[in-house]
């Protein structure tokens, strides 16, 4: 039942990587400097590309090669904190999801105000109206049950960051929106450690794509041509960072380059409100984040179905209640087993018999959670307008636990020779090169929430 390609993959992570994020690049530069903001720019790259590097080499440590993620890897290393990163994981990615909503509630009042002329007051001059409109064409793709079936509405949103490219690159060089003749430029950097701070969650959270990683190597179909599913994996992501980083580049630099110390947070902000390039370009972010919205919640509901697990099985007593609870797990008479489940979910147990190292979700639990997860985020949507802090806080903690943390100590404690056999210098690197990036995860969490408690970081 594995489709995937190497195709399709790049461009579903891809998408995962680039968000609205990108419209910040500039003010990443304007904080750092030149010089050191694009040194930031390609360390961010290296050191996600390693956690999903460390992802594809312990996926192998497994048993459940069509079903890996952190939730049966952890039960191989610390089965009690099973809970937290799955927790961690869900939370993080139902509020980048809650966020996708806010911008497009934001976005859509303002190209329709530029467009159309009316009063203030009409119906579609209203941020709840437009999340509804949104709601109703992205709720059904929250319910595809794989990731692949993701890739076309991911090169429709590919393709609004191409755009969006254009439209920066377009500016710079010819000069239209600028307002300054000679805009005030920092070659070098960093300018002051506070800016950096301020600045340093625009970098580590930019390349954050992790909790689908394991989605793209569970779907991968083995191809005589293309190799095995490590071999792909790899293309995969040196495909996805490699286009990322140069696209956060070519917009960081003609973004910085154009307004220099003028610029602000978001780079399409700049350009003239009445400019039918700008109104596409607005159009652009509203339909990028629209269509990463069941991104998120491809994991957050795998996430979740293991947390719900976890909790049914903490405060189940009743003996008899846990023999038919096992008979069904083990019988998964209630799951549809017409898909490969991409955030393992499918019934599969240790070969000693105990607990299950992939939990199951039965077709009612999909829906149940699915359902849930677009009401709820619609719900919060809807009532609140800014969530730049608490996403701060989420980012610097989830974000930074997918990308690092978790890689990088799966990394250190998976990964060892066969038996019998001296480590080869590849293993000694990833062993203790995630050991490495566990420690920078920890950092990087510090120095996120403290820049977000005492710097007004935002997300």
């Amino acid at each position: 039942m594995a489709t995937a390609t190497i195709q399709s993959g790049t461009i579903n992570l891809l998408n995962t990587i680039i968000g609205a994020g990108i419209l910040a690049m500039p003010y990443g530069l304007k904080s750092n400097g030149l010089a050191f903001g694009l040194l930031l720019i390609v360390w961010s790259a290296l050191t996600s590309s390693f956690g999903l590097y460390l992802q594809t080499k312990v996926s192998k440590y497994t048993d459940q090669q069509t079903a890996v993620s952190f939730f049966s890897l952890s039960k191989l290393t610390y089965p009690s904190l099973s809970v937290v990163f799955d927790a961690a994981i869900a939370i993080k990615c139902f509020g980048v999801g809650i966020s996708y909503l806010v911008i497009i509630g934001d976005l859509m009042p303002k190209i329709v105000e530029a467009l159309a002329s009316g009063a203030a007051d009409q119906w579609w001059n209203h941020r709840n109206t437009w999340i509804s409109v949104f709601m109703i064409f992205v709720a059904p793709l929250s319910f595809l049950r794989k990731l692949d079936s993701l890739k076309y509405t991911s090169v429709v949103a590919l393709f609004s960051v191409l755009y969006l490219i254009c439209l920066v690159v377009f500016h710079y060089f010819f000069g239209e929106g600028s307002e300054t003749s000679a805009p005030e430029i920092e070659w070098f950097g960093p300018i002051s450690w506070r800016s950096t701070l301020r600045s340093f969650p625009i970098f580590v959270f930019a390349y954050t794509c992790h909790q689908n990683m394991f989605a793209i190597i569970n779907e991968l179909a083995i191809d005589a041509n293309a190799g095995s599913k490590t071999r792909q994996s790899n293309h995969v992501i040196r495909n996805a960072i490699a286009t990322a980083c140069v696209s956060y580049t070519i917009v960081a630099v003609s973004g910085y380059l154009t307004f220099g110390s003028a610029v602000n947070g978001n780079i399409i902000t700049m350009y003239p409100k009445n400019s039918m390039s700008s109104l596409v370009g607005r159009l652009c972010i509203v339909v990028m984040v629209a269509l990463s919205f069941p991104l998120q919640c491809h994991p957050c509901r795998g996430s979740l179905n293991h947390v719900v697990y976890f909790i049914v099985e903490k405060f189940k007593r009743d003996p008899m209640i846990s023999e038919e609870h096992d008979a069904l797990i083990e019988d998964d008479s209630g799951a549809d087993n017409s898909f490969v489940s991409t955030t393992p979910m499918e019934g599969a147990y240790d070969t000693a018999g105990h607990d299950p190292i992939v939990v199951p979700l039965t077709s009612r639990n999909f829906y149940y959670i699915t359902t849930g997860i677009v009401v709820f985020s619609y719900l919060i949507a809807i009532s609140i307008t800014s969530l730049e802090h608490v996403l701060a806080l989420v980012g610097s903690t989830g974000s930074t636990s997918i990308s690092f943390v978790l890689p990088g100590l799966f990394g250190y404690l998976l990964i060892k020779p066969k038996p019998g056999q001296p480590a080869t210098i590849l293993e000694q690197f990833c062993k203790y090169g995630g050991l490495c990036l566990c420690l920078w995860g920890l950092l990087v969490m510090v120095v996120c929430l403290s820049a977000t408690l005492f710097l007004g970081a935002t997300h």
